[in-house]
């Protein structure tokens, strides 16, 4: 249970950190999608460690994908698309000494509370490292999308502790999405972008972590995704983002910010523009009314806690209820960010993608 998502275009994940391999089953995607493993190793790159920034974990994970079925000379069978890595540097041994103990931040405890027994070594299920899975199985959905519609996804780092750049709909002109991936933080703006960087590092050397706010951007999407009452569509993306374990937060369009608005402030009038399409005068909704995609850009964000794997001394308790102390060592990102666009664009390109196909009863068998 809880391995699966989706409804007609379905994503299940199996495997764990420190296991021999991990892996997805992408199933409902139409026959006749252009892939390649090529193009689905492009996003596990972005989500990979970066050896050369600082600031990210320095496991040497190379995340090879190997299509084992489902695409035949280079397009989509219609059959289940099933997806391999093999797990290559794991160091089970950094965590030995954390078998008995529950280490703060971490879901160790509610695992042991649940199942009674648990794969300590790096949080197994739990661990970041399944959200891989989730970006193989994101690359086919975008492509999808991108066929289908002109559909474009992208994410970005909006902001890092005191470090902040305003949401999309209000950037300046010298702010570009082309510069998220030139900085390794993946922000728009170079000048916060190295402000981001230095206090991440900062604090790293002080053995902390740090958190932040990262926003999505979807361009051309379907019109009429989402149905009243219990499946509108910025419900499932919540899911979908919530789904990812280090977000904390969502919000989309004007967000929290409505609180603070009079009726007059929040809706979005509309206009008749020359092409005889319906406009807004702007986008507090974030691209959806009424639970349904209505053709402007949806824009969501997330709020993405500190990495919880620390060196710095914590106090915590183990097994057996007795205080004590731990200190997290290993290989762990000062901050997550970075390589969590890519899966924050997978999660959001597998939910639309699956109300597409929902909206047409999954009749789609062919694309070509």
């Amino acid at each position: 249970m809880g391995n699966t998502f989706g409804n007609i275009l379905t994503l299940t994940t199996w495997g764990e950190s420190h296991g021999p391999a991990i892996g997805a089953v992408l199933d409902g995607c139409p026959a006749g999608l252009h892939i390649t493993k090529e193009e689905i190793q492009i996003e596990l790159d972005r989500r990979k460690p970066q050896y050369k920034n600082p600031a990210s974990t320095q496991r040497k994970e190379d995340d090879k994908v190997e299509i084992l079925s489902g695409v035949f000379e280079g397009k989509t069978t219609g059959a289940p698309i099933s997806m391999i890595i093999h797990n290559t540097d794991q160091r089970s041994k950094d965590y030995s000494n954390l078998k008995e103990i529950f280490r703060p931040g971490h879901a160790d405890m509610a695992y042991e509370m649940k199942y009674g027994h648990r794969d300590y070594r790096g949080g197994g299920r739990s661990s970041g490292r399944e959200t891989a899975c989730r970006v193989m199985g994101g690359a086919i959905a975008k492509k999808l999308l991108t066929q289908i519609a002109g559909t474009q996804i992208y994410a970005y780092t909006k902001q890092i502790s005191k470090f902040s750049i305003p949401t999309y709909t209000e950037w300046p002109p010298h702010l570009s999405l082309q510069q998220v991936e030139t900085n390794n933080v993946k922000c728009p703006d170079l000048e916060v972008a190295a402000q981001m960087e230095a206090y991440i590092l900062k604090k790293k050397e002080e053995g902390d972590s740090v958190g932040g706010i990262v926003e999505i951007i979807v361009t051309n999407p379907p019109k009429g995704l989402g149905a009243p009452c219990f499946d509108k569509v910025h419900a499932d993306l919540g899911k979908a983002l919530l789904s990812i374990g280090t977000v904390k937060g969502f919000e989309i369009g004007a967000g929290f910010r409505v609180s603070k608005m009079l009726g007059s402030e929040n809706n979005d009038t509309y206009t008749h523009s020359d092409d005889k399409n319906i406009g807004l005068t702007h986008n507090h909704a974030g691209g959806i009314q009424g639970g349904i995609s209505i053709g402007e850009d949806i824009v969501m964000r997330v709020a993405i806690k500190p990495p919880s794997s620390i060196s710095k001394k914590q106090a915590t308790i183990d097994k057996n209820g007795k205080e004590t102390t731990v200190q997290v060592t290993g290989r762990h990102d000062a901050c997550i960010i970075p390589r969590f666009i890519p899966v924050a664009e997978a999660m959001v390109a597998l939910t639309l993608a699956d109300h597409y196909l929902r909206n047409l009863g999954g009749n789609i068998h062919n694309l070509t």
